[in-house]
């Protein structure tokens, strides 16, 4: 998977599609799901054109690194989820049903998640 200029969180950062905001700061954008499959969802990306969880560790800087991870921490606090509990979660790749080519990770919270992955 490339990256995409025109995929759905680019065109977020470049102010092309609204956002309800929750956190950002200069390496980091938050904001709600606008389709959340959980009380709390909200997604984290970095600013930057990283593609996927692996470019992101391969190439981004130990700042974008630290801020993108520190942030995730943050907002889940602030959204009132770190005490009772709550999911990260980074699609990756084809097999890890990623859908946009520009790293995402949701913050799921606000209720009892269930298993990660069904049982069989």
């Amino acid at each position: 998977m490339s990256y995409d200029d025109n995929n759905i969180f680019a065109r977020i950062l470049r102010g092309e599609i609204p956002c309800k905001k929750v956190f950002e700061d200069d390496h980091v954008l938050a904001f709600h799901d606008i389709n959340p499959l959980a009380p709390v969802h909200v997604l984290v990306i970095p600013k930057g054109a990283y593609v996927s969880m692996n470019d992101f560790t391969a190439t981004a800087s130990e700042a974008e690194i630290a801020a993108l991870f520190r942030a995730v921490g943050k907002i889940a606090a602030e959204l009132g989820v770190a005490e009772d509990g709550w999911r990260m979660l980074a699609n990756i790749g084809g097999n890890g049903h990623q859908e946009v080519p520009h790293l995402h990770i949701h913050i799921f919270g606000g209720r009892k998640l269930g298993h990660m992955l069904p049982q069989h």
